[in-house]
Parts: C-alpha cells; structure tokens; sequence
C-alpha cells in the first residue's frame, strides 16, 4: 500500500509536533507492506526503508506559493505517485483528485463560538471567516475524520452536517514517561506556570491582570512563569512592558524542552487560560503529573479534566475569577487531594485509523 502525507504548512509550534509525533509512530511501528511519502515545506524528516520526503521549501514565502502548490503541484504530484490513501494532517483535502482522503482536524478556530475581531489578530480572523469554508468543505468531502477530541466531532456533526460514522476520535498520546509527580509545598503551590506560545486567544494578557489585582490585594509573595521571551509579536511585547513597567512577579524565560515543561509541572500550579484548543495537551500532561490545575471552562478542559479532583475551572475572560483561585490558594484555603485518578488513557494510533 501506498499513502501520501500531506503536510506542508507545519513549520513550528504544535502543527510540528503532530507531524513529528505521527513520524516516530511511523518509524515504531515499522511494516513493509506500506510505503509512505511525506510532503513537506521546510521540516527535514529522516528516510527510511519505508519512508521517503519529498520538501518544497518554497511553500512558506506567501500565501500565493501556497495556493499555487495546493491547486497546482499537488494534484500532479498525486497523478504522478497514484497512491492508494491520501492522508492530510493540513486540515484540509487535495483538490481535483480522485484519491480517498483521510483528514486529520487539529485546527479548531472554525468551530469555535468566540469571533476574533480583525484589530485582534488579522491571521485569526481570516482563518475564522475565509479558511474555514475550505475546511468544512474537505471535512465533508473526505471518507474519514480523524479528531482529537468528542467536543469536536459534535460540532462537525450537529452544526455542520458531517456523517458522524467518518469521524473518529483519537487524543493525543503522551510519549514521554511519567518520572516524578506534583509535590504539595509552600513554594510550589505559590509557582504558577503557563507553557503556551504567543497567539492571541492563548490569553496570557488574563493572568496578567489577575497578577495586577494579586498585588493590590496586597499579595506578595508568588510567581508566575511564561515559556515566552517578550517580544514574539506586538501583543506580547506590549504584555512584557506592562510586566516589566509594573514590577509584577511574571517570569519570561523563553521556549523549553519538554522534559522541562514536565519537570515544572511537579513543582507549580497551571494556569491555562487559552479558549482556543482542540484538545488542550498540557491539561492532560498536568493532570498526568497529578498537579493542580486552574483552566478556562471550555468544553475541551472539561472533556479532560471533569472527575479529576485537583482541577478548577474560571471564565476565560474573567480576570477576578482567576486571581480569587490563585488568592484562595496563596492562602491555603485549596487544598490538594490525593485521590487517584482513575480516567483511561486512549491508545488508539493514527496509523491503525489510516491504513484499515
């Protein structure tokens, strides 16, 4: 069998990772009887046996290369290939060829009730308003959808008509192995970390006014770490003066590894105020940790976190909501629990939903 993989917006950030981890599922789960070809921009993945890539670098110089690579090249890449499956981890469907698709949708701002506003993030809004018909259509069109989360396949199903038989749910795998855990003391429970990149709905602007109105209820003594440096985009640089110019306690340290970021979870509090996931992966990695959680009441957060007993939830666009949970917990009035969690983890793989 021959599959094509299409994914050439992913560059960085969460679009890389998901090709990446679907790479190294790959490479585990080796099979002779399936020859893959991966069509990538710039990421450089290894060849294998089984594996070739094929990179087109100049994809990424505008959104003109990109349309004339989705409606041009690759439709005649696929004629020249003929493969068996198309399988697209780029949210949307190879025009004009008459291949099964198989879609993987990790792109959830098309689905979601909040509406981005043009003065807010002009990339967002056209996702939003122009990019989401293109990926509606291909969800319609594709003989299987692949999800992360149940929230989502309702959605596609109740409010944009797609066969709810094609739509199967499979959340993401955590790969790394779970070495330490949570440890309730003073200095941990007054640490309070937020792994997340600099978009706009990733909210980090909430826990910076929670942090305001922290100070003037003359609470001193906490900190609160972003895995930003300050200066990613005009909305972070106007947060990280803000910061800088009122002295809060809010710590920029840049992009970590992920042994890192597990390694904070056992000693800090998350906070994830983002009202934008598919899935929301650090709630799950937290929760893994056995930490305590503080997350924006969303339907992804609930679909994770509902029964565990360390989670707590505010509205995502309420500042006060937030700094009462991070005051009641400065002051004790939290506390932890040590029940154990008893939710199962989903092990299903991408392959397996792909080739049978």
């Amino acid at each position: 069998m021959k599959i094509m993989v299409f994914d050439v917006p992913a560059c960085s950030g969460g679009a890389l990772s998901i090709l990446n981890d679907f790479y190294q599922e790959i490479v585990q789960h080796y099979d002779n009887d399936i020859e893959w070809i991966f069509i990538l921009s710039k990421p450089s993945l290894q060849e294998t046996e089984n594996v070739k890539v094929i990179r087109f670098p100049w994809i990424k110089k505008s959104w003109f290369h990109r349309l004339f690579f989705d409606y041009f090249i690759a439709p005649k890449l696929v004629k020249n290939i003929q493969p068996d499956k198309i399988f697209s981890l780029q949210n949307v469907i190879v025009p004009k060829v008459k291949v099964d698709q198989i879609v993987y949708l990790h792109q959830s701002i098309p689905f979601i009730d909040y509406r981005f506003k043009f003065s807010e993030d002009k990339i967002l809004w056209l996702n939003q308003n122009v990019l989401n018909r293109l990926i509606i259509k291909s969800i319609q069109k594709s003989q299987k959808v692949l999800v992360q989360s149940n929230w989502l396949k309702k959605t596609c199903v109740e409010k944009h008509g797609v066969n709810e038989s094609k739509i199967e749910v499979i959340p993401p795998e955590i790969r790394f192995k779970i070495k330490n855990y949570f440890q309730e003391n003073e200095r941990n429970c007054a640490t309070f970390f937020y792994p997340a990149g600099e978009s706009y709905y990733k909210n980090h602007r909430l826990i910076v006014e929670s942090c305001e109105q922290l100070l003037r209820s003359k609470y001193q003594q906490f900190n609160v770490i972003f895995t930003l440096n300050g200066d990613e985009n005009e909305h972070i640089k106007a947060l990280y003066s803000r910061v800088q110019a009122l002295k809060l306690p809010v710590q920029f340290i840049g992009s970590i590894k992920r042994e890192q970021v597990f390694e904070y979870y056992t000693r800090s509090i998350l906070i994830f105020p983002s009202y934008v996931e598919t899935f929301g992966l650090p709630l799950l990695e937290s929760k893994m940790h056995k930490g305590i959680i503080f997350a924006a009441d969303t339907p992804f957060s609930h679909e994770i976190l509902d029964g565990y007993p360390n989670a707590y939830y505010f509205n995502a666009f309420n500042s006060e909501q937030l700094k009462n949970l991070m005051g009641k917990l400065l002051d004790g009035d939290i506390k932890y629990s040590t029940k154990p969690d008893h939710t199962e983890l989903n092990e299903n793989l991408l392959i397996d939903s792909i080739v049978y």
